[in-house]
């Protein structure tokens, strides 16, 4: 039988600071706690000593665009976070339980306790937050119910090991029809990319106004590009008068190439696949291939390799805040095989994407069975406010 109590009974604020700099820095954000990896020395050298800790059973609570950041670590280990976020112990109810009614009800949570503040022009009210009632059973129910969702999110991550499979079975194709795009083994003929896009943008330099609506206009955070695809089923929406902004120096079309171009996660493409009104968020830029002489789904694999990265870098490789200009994009060189061969490696790529689209569906289906059960078992109660 469940009962209903309020997230004060289970959480004690707390602040500890990252003294002498020891601990990892991580992020909290939307799928919850996330490694701050990058491939820069000094970003890792950085002095994070005025972060907060947070331990096994902790807490992290912070402000999304569009949803409260939760993170709630349940591993033997300590890290640290932005001294922006609150921290809280976890007492009297089992961690991971707990995260997922959480994640169950961020939306209706992100509605009542978010108002206007600093953040995007909103802050969580946190002390009302805490009288937010959730259904909680017995602890040997608990463990059941994240028993069973933990064995169907567990078959999520094998479909998206196989995804990955399948990227690299796509390099190696390259590989063998190419060679290295940079390395020019094959030697094939060089073109600036200047000279094979007919437009290379960069994005606005402004952070984009999110909303919970879907308006049905679209803005791709770099943090969705993966390397050859794009995360669609965790795209945010934006108003229609900041998409018209946004695409003002051109609007991104189904073929064009999305480039991240800063921080950690930079120099990654994909391509756009569908036809949508979207437009680009920040640290990225859009490419457009002439299709007569450059086929996007080539492009995009090239531009996916270290090597293009590496020389993309040049010698600004120990930046404190490394980035890649879109000057330097234009004038980067690149091998351009006959168009018939390109579109013998598109084939291949398109044969590929169909075994990626039915593992999507698996993940979809799956997820659906874990939406279902959560609103079954962690349906909270919607009256108590």
């Amino acid at each position: 039988m469940k009962q209903f109590y309020p997230l004060s009974a289970f959480l004690t604020e707390y602040s500890e600071k990252n003294d002498g700099n020891k601990y990892r820095p991580v992020a909290v954000g939307r799928y919850g706690i996330r490694p701050r990896e990058s491939i820069y020395s000094k970003e890792l050298a950085k002095d994070y000593s005025k972060n907060k800790l947070i331990h096994k059973n902790t807490l992290t609570v912070g402000m999304g665009s569009v949803q409260i950041d939760i993170g709630i670590l349940t591993e033997d280990i300590t890290y640290s976070v932005s001294p922006a976020y609150h921290t809280y112990r976890i007492t009297g109810i089992d961690a991971t339980y707990l995260r997922y009614c959480l994640e169950c009800r961020n939306q209706d949570m992100f509605a009542r306790f978010v108002k206007r503040g600093s953040r995007q022009g909103k802050t969580i009210d946190l002390k009302r937050w805490l009288t937010y009632e959730i259904p909680v059973y017995d602890m040997v129910r608990q463990a059941e119910i994240v028993d069973r969702l933990d064995r169907i999110l567990g078959l999520i991550e094998k479909r998206k090991e196989q995804l990955l499979q399948l990227d690299q079975l796509v390099k190696s194709r390259f590989i063998e029809l190419f060679g290295d795009p940079v390395a020019n083994d094959k030697n094939w003929p060089i073109e600036e990319l200047d000279s094979i896009c007919s437009a290379i943008v960069d994005c606005p330099h402004s952070t984009p106004s999110y909303t919970a609506e879907n308006t049905g206009y679209m803005c791709i955070r770099s943090s969705i590009v993966k390397k050859n695809h794009i995360l669609w089923d965790e795209i945010e929406y934006i108003p229609e008068h900041e998409y018209r902004q946004r695409i003002l120096r051109k609007k991104p079309e189904k073929g064009d190439i999305i480039y991240t171009r800063e921080g950690a996660i930079l120099g990654i493409a994909a391509m756009i696949d569908r036809n949508c009104n979207v437009a680009l968020g920040q640290r990225s830029m859009l490419l457009s291939p002439n299709n007569s002489i450059c086929l996007p789904q080539f492009l995009s694999v090239a531009m996916n390799f270290d090597s293009f990265l590496r020389k993309a870098l040049g010698g600004i490789s120990g930046s404190a805040s490394p980035h890649i200009n879109v000057g330097d994009i234009k004038a980067f060189a690149i091998i351009l095989p006959p168009i018939a061969l390109q579109e013998q490696f598109v084939t291949f790529v398109e044969q590929t994407d169909k075994s990626k689209y039915y593992s999507s569906l698996s993940s979809q289906c799956y997820r659906k069975v874990v939406n279902t059960y959560r609103q079954e078992w962690i349906k909270c109660q919607t009256s108590n406010f």
